[in-house]
């Protein structure tokens, strides 16, 4: 059974150990400041030895797309060409850099953002289909604000060609390979899902004709960016509500992976998700200390308006639905895993270096955390070098919420902040060489 500190190879990127620094918001943007605040945010994870670092969801398109405030976009190559000061200063440590390439659709800010909107009132949402039943009931509570442009069969293929040039432009920075972001309903995720996907025509339909759009994907990566390593997540939709009957299962996730990797995807990351952007991607406690922090209120106003209430609300009752698990995603990579050859990545509420060693050779062939790096920006020097260590993240989500604002995303929990100090005072992120 393999380790953590053992090496490993995705579509022959050599790493030196089985640890990831998996996707986050960085809230970076796209200005003079953003590849400052990209090196400050990933290099800590190199620096103290994680193998792999993944930069965090980033836009293929100059205008719309966007989940959230200050998402870093890769459309301009002057501006992409910047982030190889970024790259080098990865590669320096021994550790390899892929880039996480998304759109959002549905789940744009244009979607849910109330300022945003108003600021930009003829931007239309891009849609694999009609919106579903209950996002239009949602749209006439006033709840999101829909104007979808449903994307035709030429606009499918422009995209597609989209996200191979932002992986043409990412690799001639530096960049070692690319992740796809397949879940948390961007736009990957609602071509896969049969929630989202009613198309007639050749991307619509049966579980396989709703995967040609990564296969497209895939292909123009390939003509553009050539053998890179190339990564996407892979959905199962179990923990969606009860009144959505139409979803992605266990089985299509497998199904889903298993066809990837005969398309030549060089790994895949199985993850239980939503059909909604909810709190099954971020699970834990309820943030109290963020929503009453008085210094986002303002922005809070901005995003939600009238809502602000009942959004809050509905962030509690979420939490009690998607309480903190440990890898709660495990039994759905073993599936995986046990189907195929390439690499399978997993995350998803697992913070025990014994746990990790125990998935590993399992259920997957590498461990990412996301949170805990908000926590702990140089946590890999314990879990790598302590075999008893365990992440602080306490999943309290106090540093996801702010988040909407286009804050940092940083971690504002004083014990556990308490914790980080006195580790740190004992030299317990001093990385061994």
């Amino acid at each position: 059974m393999a380790t953590l500190p053992e090496p490993v190879s995705i579509g022959g990127l050599e790493l030196p150990n089985r640890l990831y620094r998996a996707p986050l918001l960085e809230c970076a943007g796209n200005d003079a400041e953003t590849v400052d605040r990209l090196i400050a945010e990933l290099e800590p994870a190199a620096a103290s030895g994680a193998g792999l670092v993944c930069q965090g969801a980033t836009i293929v398109r100059g205008e719309g797309g966007c989940a959230a405030p200050r998402m870093t976009r890769v459309h301009d190559p002057e501006f992409v060409a910047r982030l190889e000061k970024l790259t080098d200063r990865i590669h320096d440590h021994g550790t390899g850099i892929v880039i996480q390439l998304e759109h959002g659709g549905l789940r744009s800010m244009e979607t849910w953002h109330a300022g945003y909107r108003r600021e930009r009132p003829g931007l239309e949402q891009l849609a694999v289909s009609r919106p579903p039943l209950q996002l239009r009931a949602l749209d006439r509570l006033g709840l999101l604000d829909l104007s979808p442009r449903v994307l035709s069969t030429d606009d499918v293929y422009g995209l597609a060609a989209d996200f191979g040039r932002a992986a043409e432009r990412a690799v001639s920075a530096g960049y070692d390979g690319v992740h796809l972001a397949g879940a948390n309903m961007g736009i990957v995720q609602q071509f896969l899902s049969p929630f989202y996907n009613r198309r007639d025509d050749e991307f619509g339909g049966g579980l396989l004709d709703r995967l040609r759009f990564l296969e497209l994907v895939h292909d123009e990566i390939r003509e553009r960016a050539g053998g890179v390593p190339l990564m996407t997540k892979v959905p199962s939709e179990t923990v969606a509500p009860r009144f959505v009957r139409r979803h992605l299962t266990d089985e299509d996730a497998v199904t889903i992976a298993v066809e990837l990797e005969s398309i030549g995807f060089d790994a895949v990351v199985p993850v239980r998700t939503s059909t909604f952007w909810d709190m099954s991607i971020v699970r834990g406690e309820f943030p109290a200390r963020a929503w009453s922090d008085d210094r986002f209120e303002d922005g809070y106003a901005a995003a939600f308006g009238y809502r602000r209430k009942g959004i809050t609300l509905l962030n509690r009752l979420q939490a009690r639905r998607f309480p903190t698990e440990h890898g709660w995603n495990a039994d759905l990579c073993r599936a995986v895993r046990a189907e195929l050859d390439i690499p399978v990545l997993l995350e998803g509420g697992v913070r025990e270096r014994a746990r990790m060693d125990s998935l590993l050779g399992d259920a997957c062939d590498l461990v990412g955390m996301a949170r805990p790096f908000y926590a702990e920006p140089r946590l890999p020097a314990r879990l790598l070098g302590e075999g008893d260590a365990e992440a602080l993240c306490e999943s309290c989500n106090n540093c996801t919420v702010p988040q909407i604002t286009g804050a940092d995303g940083v971690c504002r929990t004083p014990s556990v902040l308490a914790r980080r100090g006195s580790l740190e005072r004992r030299g317990a992120y001093r990385r061994e060489r």
